[in-house]
């Protein structure tokens, strides 16, 4: 993927950017996780292997007032979550599921998977993460989902 690029921004002391080869080479963990539909459906026990948001957080060096991040993607979907919901273990930057490569339908090459929010919480086709001071709402935030997303607490709409 010779034209790939990953970038981190923002409220960061170090901007990152990353070719496909070097982001491949960041250290990698594969868990176990389950995946949640807003429109109901859930896909149990899945393969991940990926790079942890926390690990490119500590490389990025956060400022100490960040407290939002966004999300973007090729196709120019965004999305968003407060710093504190990303900076867990389990927020994954995925590049396989079940040992393959993450296939394109899924994301693929790359996408950030949340297992304790709903899907689109994880943008597929992933190529920035955005680190704000102030919240920023991405495109299904924007047109009326929840900017939670809880899926015990079936949230999928906001209550505006």
């Amino acid at each position: 993927m010779q034209t790939w690029e990953f970038t981190v921004t923002g409220a960061v002391d170090n901007e990152l950017e990353f070719t496909w080869e070097e982001f491949n080479d960041l250290p990698q963990e594969t868990q176990r996780q389950d995946f949640h539909c807003v429109t109901g459906w859930s896909r149990f026990d899945n393969k991940f292997t990926g790079v942890t948001f926390p690990t490119l957080a500590e490389r990025a060096s956060v400022h100490d007032d960040a407290e939002h991040v966004l999300f973007g993607s090729l196709d120019g979907y965004s999305t968003n979550l407060p710093l504190d919901q990303c900076l867990r273990d389990e927020v994954l930057f995925v590049l396989e599921l079940e040992g393959q490569p993450l296939p394109s339908e899924h994301g693929g090459p790359l996408r950030v998977v949340t297992p304790h929010k709903y899907a689109y919480k994880g943008a597929k086709w992933v190529t920035n993460v955005t680190l704000l001071t102030d919240p920023m709402r991405g495109y299904w935030e924007m047109r009326g989902y929840s900017n939670t997303a809880n899926p015990w607490g079936e949230e999928r709409y906001s209550s505006l």
